[in-house]
């Protein structure tokens, strides 16, 4: 395994759906992919999701996902380059969503484009 935690939870997770499995567990928790997963859950892609402080793990239940991926290296993106790479890598347009971590915290490619900020890209899903 890699250091990148985000990166190792979202492939755990793409690989558990193609393998039509319900249910997560992912060993290694981190406060990125916490905030990754609250995106996830507000957007429908994961039902639900539960910590376990005592073991460090995290149990994750898939929603309606199709692909989840991180985005590697974390390109850097002002306001005007979030359409680049929204198209770069979701699949049409009104289908998914780019995670950006900006000096706000973490937050969608449609929320950023609406306080004009830019940021780091993270993660994207659809």
């Amino acid at each position: 395994m890699s250091h990148d935690i985000v990166a190792d939870a979202l492939n755990m997770i793409r690989n558990a759906k193609k393998a039509n499995k319900e249910v997560v567990k992912v060993k290694i928790i981190s406060n990125l992919l916490i905030e990754v997963l609250k995106i996830m859950k507000q957007e429908g892609a994961i039902k639900k999701y539960k910590i376990d402080s005592k073991e460090k793990t995290l149990e994750i239940t898939i929603g309606d996902l199709t692909e989840c991926k991180a985005i590697k290296p974390r390109f850097s993106c002002d306001k005007s380059q979030i359409e680049k790479y929204r198209r770069r890598y979701l699949p049409a347009r009104n289908l998914g969503i780019v995670i950006l971590s900006t000096n706000k915290g973490l937050m969608t490619h449609k929320e950023a484009q609406e306080e004009q900020i830019g940021g780091c890209l993270v993660a994207y899903f659809y």
